[in-house]
């Protein structure tokens, strides 16, 4: 199927529906290994998508299950408009663009299509609070554009990831691993305890100003050791803490609430990383 020709508008009359030649090309690379999101993102940039439309419900949200790369999602209508949001695997939602009238056929035959450019797409799901793009959904290839490369391409700029390489050969991006490290070291001391001047256990509640963001004093002595920051499996980054043994309950989960709340207000994270898992040591 090539595509049908799409309704004329003043930017996309003589559209026929198919695909950009470029995407289509980097897609059929991510597909068998040989190019990674980032490469289809630089191809999505200046593209038009399609936006799918569905028919109004006499429901005001109508919700139905369908799967997307062996995860389950939710799709939600919204009957004023048929706007369709996704619901990725971890909870975030997303908005759902295609390459070609025919991709978006095969995801769902009654959705209509509405031409975008991408920038404008992007910049919709900023606006609506939506996180993510899922290009083509139904196939033959699917991709989740992450958090920060949506940002990128609604503000037409490139994106530059946080982690670089594939394989055992990812690395986090060096501006990315220092901020992270900053962010957490205004919160909280790091280094090794002196077991003669700082015992660990007996202190340990006056190392830490509980649910608070507060830097700690510098004369308190550290609660965490060193601070890893690498690839992570689940999320984009893992947050290694190495902590101080003898913590108690109470102040580990203080230090986690400031650490937490270190990372999400630090520019360069929240620009440059899609998700962070924090892990114990």
């Amino acid at each position: 199927m090539t595509g049908r020709e799409l309704p004329p508008t003043s930017a996309f009359s003589g559209d026929d529906g198919s695909a950009d030649p470029a995407l289509r090309a980097v897609l059929t690379a991510h597909a068998t290994g040989d190019a990674g999101v980032p490469e289809v993102v630089a191809a999505l940039a200046g593209t038009r998508v399609l936006v799918p439309v569905l028919a109004e419900s006499e429901n005001p949200v109508a919700t139905e299950v369908e799967h997307l790369a062996g995860h389950a999602h939710t799709v939600d209508r919204q009957a004023s408009a048929g706007i369709v949001a996704l619901q990725a695997p971890d909870g975030r939602t997303a908005l759902p663009v295609f390459s070609s009238v025919a991709a978006m056929t095969a995801w769902r035959a009654d959705a209509r299509p509405v031409p975008s450019e991408i920038a404008r797409a992007a910049l919709s799901a900023v606006e609506e609070g939506w996180e993510l793009l899922v290009l083509d959904p139904g196939g033959p290839v699917t991709v989740l554009v992450p958090r920060p490369a949506v940002w990128a391409l609604a503000q037409q700029n490139d994106w530059q990831p946080a982690v670089t390489g594939g394989g055992d050969d990812r690395s986090v991006v060096p501006e990315v691993r220092d901020a992270v490290r900053a962010a957490i070291g205004e919160v909280v001391a790091v280094g090794e305890p002196d077991p003669v001047t700082e015992p660990a256990p007996p202190t340990a509640r006056r190392w830490w100003r509980r649910g608070t963001a507060t830097p700690v004093p510098s004369a308190a002595p550290p609660a965490v050791r060193a601070v890893e920051v690498v690839p992570g499996e689940r999320a984009e980054l893992t947050v290694e803490l190495h902590l101080v043994p003898g913590l108690d309950r109470g102040t580990v989960d203080a230090l986690l609430r400031a650490v937490g709340a270190a990372l999400a207000g630090s520019e360069t994270v929240t620009r440059r990383v899609d998700a962070v898992q924090v892990r114990l040591r």
